[in-house]
């Protein structure tokens, strides 16, 4: 596609496994103006995928002038940081492949410094750009299930197994980060434990606990060792449930009308059948790569900002100490942190109004 005049270029760094998919997307929205990899074997593919492209191995030649106004980092995750900094930098804005970095400083650091820089900070969190937990989130906000009780969450797979970082830090960002989206705060406690059986010290099993201050509590259960895949959240309200099957091909969202009511003082289940919600058809990935070209122009702000990224490397940091701690509870307290957004009503309403 051509790129309309008002179109941000962008940059994508990392031609992999991941960084494809991206490269597709702003390819189709006009927008990919150059690619960036130190395999030039991958460079290659994308040469003859999309002539006309510009290609590089030289991050430092990317950077340099006006020839871009974005970047799209889609390269291991122990290199965000650096490669974020560098570009934030250089005055560019940027969406990062979650996580944000792999600790709580490095995330805080590359967030003050885009507000210095007055550039846009985006992390890939791209489930929630998923119309079903779009959709969720809204029957969540109306009430429509009541007042949250728990969640419980699922992702499971067979590989593809991770070297750089472990299970938790590859799978669990996605869930975590729509707990909170639906919780809207922070938990006051996080605990997990796990089992490392393919690479020493490089958990391969995770359960994390969340605890809200407000009572609810959540679960997160992330593996590469399991014989099919899971992608299954479970959201229980006072009044109604709804699960999120990501895995399956249609009715991705169900809200099943059932839960404990009390008649004459004695709990009865009240069981009745899930009905599918209808829910938009849209790639999340272009819906997300949609907003990043938007909120370059200034047309919108991102729910999933570097804030929301912080948020989430935080909950991850303290899982982390936790699993260290084979699952001693950890707080979100560190160094005179928030450890919740009920703390702060003003940053709670912001987050309500981005929903």
């Amino acid at each position: 596609m051509k790129s309309q005049p008002n179109t941000p270029r962008i940059a994508v760094l990392g031609a992999g496994y991941w960084g494809v998919n991206h490269i597709r997307n702003y390819s189709e929205l006009g927008a990919l103006e150059v690619v960036c990899d130190t395999n030039r074997a991958s460079l290659d593919e994308i040469s003859a995928r999309y002539p006309g492209i510009r290609i590089e191995t030289d991050l430092s030649r990317v950077l340099a002038g006006d020839s871009i106004d974005g970047v799209v980092i889609a390269t291991p995750a122990v290199t965000h940081y650096s490669l974020a900094r560098q570009a934030i930098d250089a005055g560019k804005h940027v969406l990062v492949e979650k996580p944000l970095a792999l600790n709580v400083d490095e995330g805080n650091h590359l967030v003050e410094l885009a507000d210095s820089r007055g550039v846009n900070l985006m992390v890939g969190h791209l489930l929630e750009y998923h119309p079903a937990v779009l959709r969720l989130a809204e029957l969540v906000k109306s009430g429509e299930l009541g007042e949250l009780r728990y969640i419980y969450s699922s992702r499971l797979n067979l590989g593809k197994v991770r070297r750089e970082e472990n299970i938790l830090w590859s799978f669990a960002p996605h869930d975590i980060a729509i707990i909170l989206r639906l919780t809207e705060e922070m938990p006051v406690r996080v605990s997990a434990t796990g089992g490392a059986y393919l690479q020493p010290e490089i958990a391969d099993v995770t359960v994390t606990s969340l605890e809200f201050g407000s009572g609810i509590r959540a679960h997160i259960f992330v593996s590469w060792l399991h014989p099919y895949k899971e992608q299954r959240m479970v959201v229980i309200g006072s009044k109604r449930m709804a699960v999120f099957d990501d895995v399956r091909s249609e009715h991705k969202l169900v809200v099943y009308d059932q839960g404990v009511d009390f008649v004459d003082g004695r709990p009865i289940a009240r069981k009745n059948g899930g009905a599918p919600e209808s829910i938009a058809a849209f790639e999340p990935l272009k819906r997300q790569s949609e907003v990043f070209l938007e909120s370059i122009t200034g047309s919108r702000k991102p729910i999933t900002d570097g804030h929301s990224g912080l948020r989430v490397l935080k909950v991850l940091d303290a899982a982390e100490r936790s699993l260290g701690l084979a699952g001693f509870p950890a707080s979100l307290e560190r160094d005179g942190d928030v450890a919740s957004l009920g703390g702060a009503p003003e940053a709670a309403s912001r987050l309500s109004e981005q929903l």
